[in-house]
C-alpha cells in the first residue's frame, strides 16, 4: 500500500473491531451513514463489506490518502487540514458531506476517527446534524457559493447567532460582519470611531480563537462593522459601511444596517451578516440580498419573500 509522506497506511485489522460497532451502532440508532475520518490509505473493499447496505463516506486530509476509494464506490471528502484539531476536522468534513448532498441536513451520522492517539482510529460518535452544524441545509450551503471557506462562514454565522441569543449584559444588541473580498470591502469603509482591533496581531484577531470571539462579544454593540478576511481574521472593526443602495429589493422593516449588508454585498463579492438588535434575528447577504434567516434559538433556516421598502433614517437596526 503506498505512503503518504511518513504516514502509515491504515491495517483493516487495527480497526475493524470499531467499524464492526459502528454499523451496529447505525443500524440500531437507525443512522443514515457512517463517516470514517481517515489517516492513511486502506483496503478500501474490505471497508465496503464492512459496511455493506449502509451509506460509506472516508474523508482525509488529502486525496493520495483517499487514491481508490471514490473507484471502489465510496463518497470521498478531501479536507487539506492537516494541522487542524480533530473537532474542526469533522466539522469541516459534515458540512462538505451536506453541501454535496452526501449526507442529509438531518441525517444521523456515525463517525469512527483518531479521539486519543494520532494515527489510530480509536473513538466512536453518534452525530445529529441538524443539531451539530445548527440545521444548514444542502440546498442553503449551494445558495452560499463563495470563494469565502465554509469553515470561516459557519464560525461566523455561528458568532453571529451566539450574539443574537445572548446579547450583551441581558440587552439586545445589533451588528455586522463582512466576510471576503477584503481589500474591495474597505474601499467602501470608513471608521466609524475608535477600532477595538487595531494593534493587534494577527493571531490575537482570528476568529478560530475562543478568547478572540469572546472578545468580540464585549464589542459588538459597537457602531460599525467587523471586516472579516477569508481565513477568518479580522481586518478592521466598528467601520461604517458606505456602498450604492441602487437596484437593491429589502423586506419591510429591515433597516439601515441591512440596507448597508445588502449594498456591500452588492457591490463586492463579500457575504455580509447581520444581527438584527430587534429580534436577534440573524440575516446572511450575498448579491444584494438576503439569502439566510436564522432565528436566535436555531430555529432551522428559512426562505422569505421579500417587499421592497426604503430604508428608514431613524431605524438603524
Amino acid at each position: 500500500m503506498p505512503r503518504h509522506g511518513c504516514m502509515k497506511p491504515i491495517r483493516i485489522e487495527d480497526w475493524q473491531i470499531y467499524l464492526d460497532l459502528a454499523a451496529r451502532l447505525c443500524r440500531a440508532g437507525q443512522a443514515n451513514a457512517i463517516l470514517v475520518m481517515l489517516v492513511g490509505q486502506t483496503d478500501w473493499e474490505k471497508l465496503l463489506q464492512l459496511t455493506e447496505g449502509l451509506t460509506a463516506v472516508v474523508a482525509a486530509d488529502s486525496a493520495e490518502d483517499l487514491a481508490g476509494a471514490a473507484e471502489a464506490g465510496l463518497a470521498t471528502i478531501v479536507l487539506d487540514m492537516e494541522d487542524s484539531p480533530v473537532i474542526e476536522k469533522l466539522t469541516q468534513a459534515l458540512l462538505t458531506g451536506v453541501a454535496r448532498e452526501i449526507l442529509a441536513p438531518g441525517a444521523g451520522v456515525v463517525v469512527v476517527y483518531s479521539g486519543f492517539e494520532a494515527d489510530t482510529l480509536d473513538s466512536i460518535s453518534y452525530i445529529r446534524l441538524d443539531e451539530h452544524l445548527g440545521r444548514l441545509t444542502a440546498r442553503d450551503l449551494r445558495q452560499l457559493e463563495t470563494s469565502v471557506p465554509l469553515e470561516t462562514l459557519k464560525l461566523v454565522v455561528d458568532l453571529a447567532v451566539e450574539i443574537g441569543r445572548e446579547g450583551r449584559e441581558g440587552k439586545a444588541v445589533g451588528t455586522m460582519f463582512v466576510v471576503g473580498d477584503t481589500r474591495k470591502v474597505l474601499a467602501h469603509c470608513q471608521p466609524a470611531g475608535f477600532d477595538p482591533v487595531k494593534g493587534y496581531s494577527r493571531a490575537e484577531r482570528d476568529l478560530h480563537d475562543a478568547r478572540v470571539r469572546e472578545a468580540v462579544k464585549e464589542v459588538a454593540g459597537l457602531d460599525g462593522a467587523f471586516i472579516v478576511s477569508p481565513d477568518g481574521t479580522i481586518e478592521k472593526a466598528a467601520q461604517i459601511v458606505d456602498a450604492p443602495y441602487s437596484n437593491l429589493t429589502l423586506s419591510k422593516g429591515l433597516g439601515a444596517r441591512h440596507w448597508a449588508a445588502a449594498a456591500i454585498s452588492k457591490a463586492t463579492h463579500a457575504i455580509a451578516v447581520v444581527v438584527s438588535q430587534s429580534a436577534g434575528t440573524v440575516r446572511i447577504f450575498q448579491n444584494g440580498e438576503v439569502m439566510l434567516r436564522i432565528e436566535p434559538f436555531r430555529q432551522a433556516m428559512k426562505w422569505k419573500d421579500f417587499e421592497y421598502e426604503p430604508p428608514s433614517s431613524d431605524d438603524d437596526d
